[in-house]
């Protein structure tokens, strides 16, 4: 387990450019999972490799900062994972949800591990809510390429299974979808059955200079020499001819997907 600092300058609700969430909460600063991809490690304060943060006491914390906001629902999983490794010795998770649970504010989870079935009593409790898994390969090779920490897909999808099975609202998120290398199509087989809800994202990148680029570039570089230029073509241009193609596909696919499925690329 990586070191954990205290972090006591920081709200614990940030805003949220997501539709229907004015407010999203991350339990940790710092993410232990470090997906290579990830565009919040292009603001990381510290290695998250090595040290994240947490807050010295999340739960007053909060009770302060909801006490002058409307009953509404929270996001949870936007900069950090709110079940990454320490959550298990730390609870800052558990000590939110616990609280918005008492204030009745319901919330939309996400999350790469399957410790999240832990809170099942509480997600039980918050009516509104829903608790999604994201995946990104459909295979523990890749995987551990690119997210070398998380846990494998079978133990992620038999957490999205029980969660679903007991009556809880659950969706996944596929994202980011890696060109030439996310079959997106077997994905949303291995999830449909146990998703209310699949979402379904591209790699989209900003800058040449990004870290998350620098990640990506690197592991392309040793595994997949003969992609990296369709990469650099593909990954900043969300009109190139790769996405439009995919999502031709996909809007095919989603007439014969019994869940919603949700087209973000």
């Amino acid at each position: 387990m990586v070191k954990a600092g205290i972090c006591s300058h920081r709200p614990v609700l940030q805003p949220c450019a997501l539709e229907g969430y004015s407010f999203q909460l991350d339990p940790y600063i710092g993410c232990e999972h470090h997906c290579y991809y990830c565009y919040a490690l292009n603001k990381a304060e510290t290695d998250w490799a090595k040290e994240i943060q947490i807050h010295q006491d999340i739960r007053a914390q909060l009770s302060n900062e909801i006490s002058s906001i409307d009953t509404q629902p929270i996001y949870i999983g936007w900069n950090s994972d709110a079940y990454q490794p320490s959550e298990a010795d730390y609870q800052q998770t558990r000590q939110a949800l616990e609280l918005l649970a008492e204030r009745r504010f319901p919330v939309c989870v996400l999350t790469k591990s399957d410790l999240v079935v832990r809170d099942m009593d509480l997600f039980k409790r918050m009516s509104g809510s829903s608790v999604g898994i994201s995946l990104a390969f459909q295979n523990d090779h890749d995987r551990e390429l690119f997210e070398a920490n998380t846990q494998a897909n079978r133990e992620r999808l038999e957490a999205l299974k029980t969660l679903h099975q007991e009556g809880i609202k659950t969706y996944t998120l596929i994202c980011p979808v890696m060109p030439f290398i996310t079959d997106v199509g077997e994905l949303i087989s291995l999830v449909a059955p146990y998703s209310d809800t699949i979402w379904i994202y591209a790699l989209s990148l900003d800058r040449y200079e990004n870290r998350n680029w620098k990640n990506i570039r690197q592991i392309l570089q040793e595994h997949y020499p003969e992609m990296l230029k369709k990469y650099e073509e593909i990954a900043f241009n969300s009109d190139h001819s790769y996405w439009t193609r995919l999502r031709s596909e996909l809007r095919l696919l989603q007439r014969q997907t019994q869940p919603e499925l949700r087209i973000e690329l």
